[in-house]
């Protein structure tokens, strides 16, 4: 049988009177300060309003404002007396959300490359309210990045300073570096100097003299780059084997399962070796979790 999809918000984007709507919280005057707060102002200002606000109706003609009232509020400042808007069918912000995806600093290079083609420079930095020179940064973040490191590290939330440090580094090790990264789960700009520093001279763009000033003897640099060799080794070892050790923890987990399920092998389990049950339990919940998260993940 067919079920219909209930729609979120309106299909038509709709222009009401700024008198209509009724914020659902205040902005404070420390807001007003923020850098962010300054950036859709100096937006709103050269480019106007390129996303509308969400508002859900109730009673004749008022409209509850669920998102935007940064937006409303400089609108409201300007005496602007109209907005556009799109009404929702909830009365719930969590709704238009909760699909957000944060803009990784690879998109925002590629963003920043596509409007150079159609503004310049100064008129970017005038609409996101920042100086000219950040514009340029972002423009040139992945200059002496190759295209299998970026392809790694394209929708991960890394610094752009962190470029900085892999720019340093050679093709294969820069691509050494993104899957460390991705593995640990870790993308500041500490942990790619880290590895940076970690790197054998013959595996940097350029060979780098010892400094003066750097907190590392040579005998500690020395140490370093053996162990982050030791651990990319290690790295490729488990990523080789990891499919086929998850496959094999899971068939096991099943068949203790079914054996734990028989009551009188379960009680003699638990009779002879409580310790090693409960190590058993833990075990199988655990890869049952696992699963359930990736099972969300891919729905």
């Amino acid at each position: 049988m067919a079920t219909s999809i209930r729609h979120s918000f309106q299909p038509q984007v709709k222009t009401l009177r700024i008198t209509s709507l009724v914020p659902t919280r205040e902005i404070e005057a420390r807001e007003r300060t923020e850098q962010k707060y300054r950036q859709i102002d100096s937006s709103l200002l050269n480019v106007g309003l390129v996303e509308p606000l969400v508002v859900f109706p109730f009673g004749k003609v008022r409209y509850r404002v669920l998102d935007g009232h940064r937006r409303l509020d400089i609108l409201t400042r300007r005496n602007i007396t109209e907005v556009e808007c799109i009404l929702a069918t909830s009365d719930d912000a969590f709704t238009c959300n909760k699909r957000v995806n944060y803009l990784s600093a690879v998109a925002e290079h590629q963003m920043i490359l596509r409007a150079l083609k159609h503004n310049s420079e100064e008129a970017i930095a005038k609409a996101l309210s920042v100086n000219v020179r950040t514009i340029r940064r972002k423009r040139n973040l992945l200059v002496g990045i190759c295209k299998e490191a970026v392809e790694l590290l394209k929708t991960r939330r890394i610094p752009p300073k962190a470029f900085s440090h892999l720019r340093k580094m050679k093709p294969v090790r820069q691509v050494e570096a993104a899957q460390l990264m991705i593995a640990s789960n870790r993308y500041s700009e500490a942990f790619a100097d880290a590895l940076l520093a970690g790197t054998r001279a013959d595996m940097l763009v350029e060979q780098m003299k010892p400094s003066s000033t750097s907190p590392l003897s040579s005998d500690q640099k020395t140490g370093l780059e053996r162990e982050t060799d030791a651990l990319c080794r290690d790295f490729k070892s488990v990523e080789a084997s990891y499919g086929t050790d998850v496959l094999e923890l899971s068939i096991a987990c099943r068949y203790i399962s079914r054996v734990l399920a028989n009551a009188k092998a379960r009680l003699y389990i638990e009779g002879r070796f409580p310790d090693i049950l409960a190590e058993l339990e833990s075990v199988i919940a655990s890869v049952d979790s696992d699963l359930r998260d990736v099972k969300t993940a891919q729905a």
